[in-house]
């Protein structure tokens, strides 16, 4: 067969890269100093991060009455941002894990970063049930460990603490993942490194000796190699459970509970899809932007777009089903009070939030659909937003409507979030931001050793 065949798969990588120059580009954001953008996006996150800070000691100093709580509505911001950043993290552990069981070669450019998407999320969710204990120094007390308190204990029949045992193992399952792709790719860069590391500045010495480190010996055998694949295989083995199962409790806290609104068996999967739904829309957010400040776009190519955008579409059906089935239990139970909590969902005081909501979950991510506007990266980044905002009101709408109008009118009651909630969620973004953006100059953002493994995937016959 002749080599000038056509090609009946786009290539992973572009730019007809080499292997020596896939380590090189990938490489290069550490070796250099950090661009204007770079250092723009950074104040600006850390100063996000600052505002969120001093909101926290604030309101720690004073109390979680700096809330704008009540008695009626004792959940609002507080857990709608935890629940929302336990859904951004999912889309690392489904691109790493899940898609890596399912040889789904696409993954291998965006892997790296979803992992520390995943880590960065669940260290901004932890930020909210920390703070909502009112003295968070004594949160050791969650654990179930021998202590001196007498009969004082945790309540494992509490679905609060099952969201300390999965939201915790999940944290550690992602952190040794994610830590374990990086091995080969630190003993790359320790290579590097150790050409410039007698004669280099004391910052690139000590970075030499931090990778030589972290990479534990590595020393590229097939050896090594062999064990390596073995145990990254029964990691994600490992870590793919709990992209269904971690979801699945956060929603207990709802599930579990009597109220209208929240008392349904549909939210485990409603919840688990609505993470991946999020999850996906920050992870195009962000490479959308990182392709262009770190210069990957022979890496993160439209085709890996056009597949995220795909996903997108599934899990966004898949949530829009789920309205339509809430909607449709509530009036078929013919219970007056599921009717009421849905109608006041649509109609009542935060009516323009549910339609925020429906807009951004619903219609907008329709329009992916169209291979032009999947092909615009412009239109594909403003739609990855209205899927974050819509994911977000999602969790406000669930929480706030079903308590501020309860089973008795006499206690209704209104919720305003305080100028401190609002520090503190944009000193949450504060520090997922500043977080992803020292990632990207300390480590790899792109997987060195899995992306050389697909080089070659959609090459004419004959190219190297």
């Amino acid at each position: 067969m002749s080599s000038a065949f056509s090609v009946l798969r786009q290539p992973l990588v572009e730019g007809d890269r080499t292997v020596a120059q896939v380590t090189s580009d990938i490489a290069a954001p550490l070796e250099r100093r950090a661009g204007l953008m770079w250092w723009a996006t950074f104040t600006a996150a850390f100063s996000m991060l600052m505002l969120g800070m001093i909101a926290i000691t604030y309101q720690v100093a004073t109390g979680i009455g700096t809330w704008g709580l009540n008695r009626t509505v004792g959940w609002a911001f507080d857990i709608t941002n935890f629940v929302f950043w336990i859904g951004i993290g999912h889309a690392g552990t489904a691109i790493s894990a899940f898609l890596f069981l399912l040889r789904q070669r696409w993954r291998t450019s965006i892997s790296r970063a979803a992992e520390a998407m995943t880590i960065f999320a669940v260290m901004c969710a932890g930020i909210f049930p920390l703070i909502h204990m009112g003295r968070p120094w004594f949160a050791y007390w969650v654990l179930p460990y021998p202590n001196t308190r007498g009969p004082l204990w945790v309540n494992f029949r509490s679905p609060l603490l099952w969201d300390v045992f999965a939201i915790s193992t999940y944290f550690t399952i992602s952190a040794c993942f994610w830590y374990l792709g990086l091995v080969p790719d630190l003993a790359a860069l320790r290579d590097r490194f150790a050409l410039w590391a007698k004669t280099g500045s004391l910052g690139v010495r000590i970075r030499y000796r931090i990778y030589s480190i972290l990479s534990l010996g590595w020393n590229g055998s097939a050896k090594t190699w062999n064990g390596y694949e073995s145990l990254y295989l029964l990691m994600a083995g490992l870590a793919t459970p709990l992209v269904v199962s971690v979801h699945s409790i956060v929603s207990f806290d709802f599930a579990t509970s009597i109220l209208p609104g929240w008392h349904t068996t549909i939210f485990p999967p409603y919840f688990v899809a609505g993470a991946l739904f999020s999850g996906f829309g920050m992870v195009l957010t962000l490479m959308l932007i990182a392709r262009k400040v770190v210069h990957m776009e022979n890496y993160i190519t439209r085709g890996h777009i056009d597949a995220m955008c795909k996903i997108v579409i599934a899990t966004g059906g898949m949530v829009a089903f789920a309205y339509i089935t809430e909607i449709f239990i509530a009036w078929q139970s013919g219970n007056l009070y599921e009717r009421f909590a849905f109608a006041n969902r649509a109609f009542g005081p935060f009516g323009w939030a549910y339609r925020i909501m429906v807009f951004c979950n619903v219609f907008a991510p329709q329009l992916l659909w169209i291979r032009k506007i999947r092909n615009n990266l412009l239109a594909v980044f403003i739609l990855s937003i209205f899927v974050n905002i819509g994911m977000w009101f999602e969790r406000f709408v669930i929480i706030v409507t079903s308590l501020h109008r309860d089973f008795l009118p006499s206690s209704w009651a209104h919720y305003t979030p305080s100028l401190v909630e609002i520090a503190t969620l944009i000193g949450s973004f504060g520090l997922f931001f500043t977080a992803f953006l020292l990632f990207c100059r300390v480590l790899p953002m792109i997987c060195i050793s899995e992306v050389k493994g697909v080089l070659n995937y959609g090459r004419r016959n004959g190219e190297h």
